[in-house]
């Protein structure tokens, strides 16, 4: 097979990258491990910042966003029995929208079929070769033979335990990682959320999230031990405890428990993105905690800014922007990760942990007083919450 730009993985990063590209005149090919209904199917993030929602519809595959997404015009921080209420929309007129990542990445992969675009699911033994020349390739086997993708550019889209960060030479890259001493126990749930919008909560016995899928179908979390088991965890026991760390600021109706899990939390960054005609976008360069809701949005960022210097190179022969990749993907990594970072310290208890927990508390307790009380500080949460400017 040859294309101009070979991509590893069908994720919101590596679909939208195929996406924007074909909106260009610029061919490519992706290969992805899992099956196409394994994609449309997997649970994962569900909050899209304004600018990104903004893409979508430009780009044409936001039709169906419009229709069902729910449109957010701020959160909800709670804490000392009650809910104070961070209006984006008043702030700095954004909003945020609500769409669940297996909906993106289902509008995508029916755009690139519909647009005659190439995606190889199922394929086993992917490996990429030759990124530090002009020719790089992707070898993979799909329906028991042998394949191979000869391309101008790789972009490595697959994930976190994907096969492109780790080809790069050890000594060219370096991984900055910060692993928390928690992680989310989160539950899809039949019961409609308590309130239209999430609410955040800081509790003395740890934090919660109320997010949600749909009007009727809620998506919430409690932190626990990234080790947390499962079996120690009821649904009755669950519902007990995100009642009590609600504290009351709303009614919470129970329902059907859907699906149940733990997710560890870390934050990690790949310095730099980027390895001769190997370029990383997504998870695959980055972890966020999803406590400041950037994990999807940053993968878009990055591929909105690849897709931009990859056009360059081949309608105008320019290196420039390829060569600053990810310089520039990295200038907004970097306040993402400081963001997340920001909001899970605010907000999550570091139980048991150094001599200065119950000081901490009511440090917390102050600061989320402070930003909760203060145009100035809400409206800096709004600004990077909502997404920031995209060049």
């Amino acid at each position: 097979m040859r294309t101009q730009v070979g991509i590893v993985g069908a994720g919101p990063a590596g679909l939208m990258l195929s996406h924007l590209l074909h909106l260009a005149g610029i061919r490519s090919i992706i290969v992805e491990n899992r099956s196409r209904a394994y994609c449309e199917a997997r649970v994962r993030a569900g909050l899209m910042e304004d600018w990104v929602a903004k893409l979508l519809i430009a780009t044409g595959v936001g039709a169906r966003m419009q229709r069902e997404a729910m449109v957010h015009d701020g959160i909800y921080i709670a804490f000392n029995g009650e809910a104070r209420h961070i209006d984006f929309h008043k702030l700095i007129d954004k909003q945020v929208f609500i769409y669940d990542q297996k909906e993106v990445v289902t509008d995508l992969i029916a755009q690139r079929l519909a647009d005659g675009g190439e995606i190889h699911f199922e394929v086993e033994d992917t490996s990429i070769h030759d990124f530090a020349t002009d020719k790089p390739k992707i070898r993979f086997r799909h329906q028991g033979k042998a394949e191979q993708i000869d391309c101008d550019i790789i972009a490595g889209c697959d994930g976190f335990h994907g096969i492109c960060r780790p080809s790069i030479p050890a000594n060219a890259w370096r991984g900055y990682d910060r692993v928390y001493p928690f992680g989310w126990l989160g539950i899809l749930s039949e019961a409609p959320p308590p309130d239209k919008e999430l609410i955040y909560c800081f509790h003395e016995r740890g934090f919660a999230l109320f997010s949600m899928r749909g009007p009727q179908i809620g998506r919430l979390y409690l932190q626990c031990t990234p080790e947390e088991d499962l079996e120690k965890w009821p649904d009755a026991r669950i519902w007990d405890e995100l009642e009590t760390r609600l504290g009351g600021v709303r009614p919470l109706k129970r329902g059907k428990v859907l699906q149940k899990g733990v997710t560890p939390m870390r934050s990690y960054v790949t310095e730099p993105m980027q390895s001769g005609r190997l370029f990383l976008a997504g998870d695959a360069a980055h972890i966020v905690p999803p406590t400041g809701a950037k994990g999807m949005n940053l993968a878009m960022a990055d591929v909105r800014v690849l897709s931009r210097a990859i056009e360059a190179f081949f309608k105008s022969k320019r290196n420039d922007l390829l060569e600053n990749y990810s310089k520039t993907c990295l200038n907004r990594v970097w306040k993402g990760q400081r963001f997340s970072w920001w909001m899970t310290q605010m907000l999550h208890r570091y139980h048991g942990i150094g001599e200065f927990e119950d000081f901490d508390m009511k440090r917390q307790i102050a600061e989320i007083n402070y930003v909760t009380g203060s145009v100035a500080a809400m409206t800096s949460l709004a600004e990077n919450y909502a997404g920031l400017p995209m060049a």
